[in-house]
């Protein structure tokens, strides 16, 4: 079907990975790691970022957003205009008290202008295994998300378009975030009307963070947004949820990291997305009560406090 290169060899990297190759197009992967029995099946690894460049038009960028920015700088100097790229990452990098999308670093970094972003419900589990599984793959560019759906696209793996390319890198982002507090909603026991009532409140103090970022509301209303935060619910091994599960029983912030076994990118992003509201001045109690519960308020107290809070005209 062609040509993938995916960058990053930890979990999400090796499950694009496998669902490219499922869909029967060419796959390496670059990384340092030792893969040594994880290797997904058609799938070969290169270490050099000019032999990942060389291989693949169409590369994936699929490293902590801690990283990004040096990662982008290297590959820059192996792509020229004619790459496109395309990351899969939860998280926006902070600079200088701004938030700013991964896909905003490539372009800085790199000659890439063609980029895109993935999202939505699809967890990497499923992808190695090869459980149906849906995703959200936004670009500016048509030719870009036509890449990816044929080379990624098969039985298994569905993905739906959007050209609203900074909305879904916030929506993932947001979402992400969002995803700790049903971990503290299962924790919690609470019930299945109260954790409706959380997820629809949420996602509309989402949509008007994505919309003041310059996204569009309406992303966050699809499986980008709603979708993917639905399937969380029943996602116990979501790591997101794993740390909100664990920060709601009393762990610390480092133990409850620690229990996922894996860099959850919302634990850090939740303050600075909190902050960045209150900069912007978009209201979002939510993500306020959020932070303070990464912080180590106790989970009583802030669902308190979010029962309290007085009520908004519109529902």
């Amino acid at each position: 079907m062609g040509e993938i290169a995916v960058i990053g060899g930890g979990t999400w990297g090796l499950a694009l990975a496998s669902a490219g190759a499922r869909a029967g197009s060419d796959v390496v992967v670059l990384t340092r790691r030792d893969l040594d029995g994880q290797l997904p099946r058609g799938v070969r690894v290169v270490r050099e970022m000019s032999a990942a460049a060389k291989h693949a038009r169409l590369l994936f960028l699929a490293v902590p957003s801690s990283a990004c920015r040096a990662v982008a700088r290297d590959l820059g100097d192996h792509v020229s205009g004619s790459h496109y790229v395309v990351h899969g990452v939860r998280g926006l990098e902070s600079s200088e008290g701004e938030l700013e999308t991964i896909a905003d670093v490539i372009r800085a970094e790199s000659p890439v202008r063609r980029t895109g972003a993935l999202g939505g419900p699809a967890l990497a589990q499923d992808l190695l295994a090869g459980t149906p599984s849906v995703l959200v793959v936004g670009s500016r560019f048509p030719e870009v998300v036509e890449a990816v759906t044929k080379t990624m696209g098969s039985s298994t793996l569905r993905a739906y378009p959007t050209n609203d390319l900074r909305g879904l890198e916030w929506a993932s982002a947001l979402v992400g975030c969002l995803t700790i507090a049903v971990g503290y909603a299962q924790a919690m026991k609470t019930s299945p009307a109260l954790v409706a009532a959380l997820i629809s409140r949420a996602i509309g103090e989402a949509s008007r963070i994505a919309a003041a970022a310059g996204g569009e509301e309406r992303t966050l209303l699809g499986l980008a947004g709603y979708g993917d935060l639905l399937a969380s619910i029943s996602q116990s091994e979501r790591p997101e949820v794993i740390v909100g599960t664990a920060l709601a029983r009393g762990q610390s912030r480092d133990e409850a990291t620690r229990a996922t076994q894996l860099r959850v990118e919302a634990v850090d992003l939740v303050p600075r997305v909190a902050e960045w509201a209150e900069r912007h001045g978009v209201r979002a109690p939510i993500f306020r009560a959020l932070a303070a519960g990464v912080q180590g308020r106790k989970a009583t107290s802030i669902l308190e406090e979010l029962m309290t809070l007085p009520i908004e005209r519109h529902a």
